[in-house]
């Protein structure tokens, strides 16, 4: 079980970006906490900040500057791929881009072979580096996100395309997507209690459901600015494990709170 959470705003949505990535990666927190993540887009260039860990510890070296309008956050309660690799913790950086993932891919090796590369980093054995590597070189989300074989919920930054986010959901895994009532911003976690506990500490109102299987959207300055559809790998099995780390949550309120 893992977590994943972010936003897009526009440059008027007048929400504090380091208060929502806190509160955000707070409400996926209990998902898991052998690594916490932020991938985040600044100037047009996309910059990383993870550490092993749970949320409750990132979040207080966690800094984003005032003008970040998009942002991916992620919890990780490890499968595959030792966290003490920083490498494999999300978000995970192959080629041109970055991405969080939750859910679990069967097929990462042989996604590398036939692409004919290497991972990104030596060592690295996390599963979840096959999508965004299959991103990189197919340049096509939909022919991409057809090769893989397994459970999927992620979201993705691509340098060559510096001003949007993108989501893509398959079986096995939920995302909540919040479209903003007031104002131009969209939210999106794992779980629909994250967005509501978002909405009541951001400050926000929210229309919240639930991504399609098989659905790719591009956001762009807190707007869903096109969808596409794709066929994912139908035999993905929905596991209900326990809550990973059912206290990592309350950490992270505590400490934000008392900030």
């Amino acid at each position: 079980m893992w977590g994943i959470a972010g936003y897009s705003f526009d440059e008027t949505f007048d929400v504090d970006p380091l208060h929502a990535a806190r509160i955000l990666i707070a409400t996926v927190a209990e998902r898991g906490a052998d690594a916490a993540g932020c991938a985040f887009l600044s100037d047009g260039r996309i910059e990383i900040l993870k550490q092993p860990g749970g949320a409750s510890s990132f979040i207080e070296h966690l800094h984003l500057e005032p003008h970040v309008r998009h942002a991916l956050l992620h919890v990780r309660d490890f499968t595959k791929g030792t966290p003490s690799l920083m490498a494999n913790n999300h978000p995970i950086r192959h080629g041109s881009v970055v991405g969080v993932h939750n859910g679990k891919i069967s097929n990462d090796d042989d996604v590398f072979r036939l692409l004919g590369v290497a991972r990104d980093e030596p060592g690295m054995t996390v599963d979840s580096e096959a999508i965004f590597a299959a991103l990189h070189h197919a340049h096509d989300p939909k022919r991409a996100l057809e090769t893989l074989q397994g459970s999927l919920a992620c979201g993705w930054l691509d340098a060559s395309m510096p001003d949007r986010v993108f989501l893509a959901r398959g079986y096995g895994r939920p995302l909540w997507i919040g479209k903003s009532l007031h104002g131009s911003a969209v939210m999106w976690a794992s779980t629909l209690e994250a967005l509501e506990i978002a909405e009541d500490l951001i400050g926000v109102s929210l229309h919240k459901r639930p991504m399609r299987p098989g659905s790719i959207l591009q956001v762009k300055d807190g707007l869903i600015i096109a969808s596409e559809r794709f066929q994912p790998d139908a035999s993905a099995s929905w596991l209900m494990n326990p809550i990973a780390s059912p206290h990592e949550r309350e950490a992270c309120l505590a400490r934000i709170q008392t900030a």
